[in-house]
């Protein structure tokens, strides 16, 4: 229980780390990705208004000026900044007719004018107007009888920010590993006090339990006594009741006692048969409430474990469907495999558990109706025993409502 809590808190806190670390990674890095892309815009908008052509219109017929003239800018970057005077900027002059007019090549080591003009064939088909292609930043505008697509180096950029990328995922990752340690470290200290607390009250039902046994007995002995030397009396009935009582809650207690600190001797069973033979004796319980027990046991169902828990669990489920069942009708057992583990399934006619109580009914002295003090011999410890003991064996107990019925579901793995 105490080793879920601890992974529980260390989820926890691992998860938010991550989640604060990717979130923070996340809106720097599409802030800046923004940013970037919006400086290399303004910069290819100021590069573009300042372009002109170098050779002579004449020699290419096909030019013509555009009918509504040049298109206005108005550009927000600066172009005698450093970032704008550093850059290396490259374009192409397309005619209307798609006939290159004019490439300009800063660094024709890095790309050659192929290259550019392939990429300008294929913006232009695209009708994309800006965008990144193969670390070049474009942008494509009209100008006064022509097209020009104009690219900016972004090479060295990109590089400097996935190295920066890299080594923050490094440094991240170590910074994760040592805070999953640091976690691990914390969620002990947080858990150790309830742990120990826990360890404490056990040690105190068990050590209560076995300290009340002996005077139980006695007060049980010299009550039977004192009944034969002057008959039926009141009080004396009074006291046998309570001490039966007393009796029937020390039992539990230290049946309890024994199913969490003591580890139970296993071996292969044949669950099939112990249930079979655990549920018999309900059958007469069952009808003298005016219910029918009705039972579908798959067969050849073996387990590992002990089988005197084993029974406890069946006639605690038993016991507690048939004492809440609500008027006359059926309570059904079945027990079947799937998916390797033994399902063992217990349902009822009753009054629905409240979501919010579905799991408290398996801690230690609860009850659903607060009202009830014990009157009928039960205390609140059945379904803690039988929680403990299906905790024993490595499967899980569960409650379920539906339709007016309730069914307490056990899971264990078979052989």
């Amino acid at each position: 229980m105490f080793k879920k809590s601890r992974k529980k808190i260390v989820f926890a806190i691992m998860s938010i780390l991550v989640l604060l670390w990717v979130g923070t990674l996340g809106v720097i890095y599409a802030s800046s990705y923004f940013e970037m892309t919006k400086q290399n815009k303004q910069m290819l908008e100021a590069h573009a208004e300042m372009y002109t052509i170098n050779q002579s219109i004449s020699e290419f017929p096909s030019f013509r000026p555009r009918p509504d003239g040049n298109r206005d800018f108005n550009h927000k970057f600066n172009p005698e900044s450093p970032r704008f005077q550093l850059s290396t900027f490259y374009s192409v002059a397309v005619s209307y007719d798609g006939e290159i007019i004019e490439v300009k090549n800063g660094m024709s080591t890095v790309h050659t004018d192929d290259e550019l003009v392939s990429l300008t064939e294929s913006i232009i088909k695209s009708d994309r107007n800006s965008g990144t292609e193969n670390n070049l930043a474009f942008y494509k505008t009209d100008k006064d009888g022509y097209t020009l697509v104009s690219f900016m180096d972004n090479t060295v950029i990109n590089e400097s920010a996935m190295t920066l990328f890299r080594y923050t995922l490094i440094f991240g990752g170590v910074a994760l590993v040592l805070f999953f340690f640091l976690s691990v470290f914390l969620a002990r200290k947080i858990v150790n006090p309830l742990e120990e607390s826990y360890q404490k009250q056990k040690q105190f039902i068990s050590d209560a339990g076995h300290e009340l046994k002996t005077p139980v007995s006695v007060v049980s002995a010299n009550a039977e006594l004192l009944s034969r030397e002057i008959g039926d009396n009141q009080w004396l009935q009074n006291i046998q009741y309570e001490n039966e009582r007393l009796g029937m809650l020390v039992g539990q207690l230290l049946d309890l006692a024994r199913t969490e600190n003591v580890t139970p001797q296993m071996e292969h069973i044949d669950f099939s048969r112990l249930v079979a033979g655990e549920a018999l004796p309900f059958e007469s319980v069952a009808f003298e409430k005016g219910l029918t027990l009705n039972t579908n046991i798959t067969s050849d169902v073996d387990v590992v474990g002990n089988s005197t828990q084993l029974k406890q669990i069946v006639s605690i489920l038993l016991d507690n469907a048939i004492r809440h069942s609500k008027g006359e009708g059926e309570v059904w057992l079945t027990l079947t495999k799937e998916h390797g583990a033994a399902k063992l399934s217990v349902i009822n006619k009753g009054d629905e558990i409240p979501a919010e109580q579905r799991e408290q009914i398996f801690e230690r002295f609860y009850r659903v109706d607060t009202a009830r003090n014990g009157e009928d011999k039960h205390y609140g410890l059945g379904l803690a025993i039988a929680k403990a003991i299906t905790t024993t064996h490595k499967g899980n107990i569960a409650v379920h409502c539906f339709d007016g019925f309730v069914e307490f579901r056990v899971q264990i793995p078979t052989i």
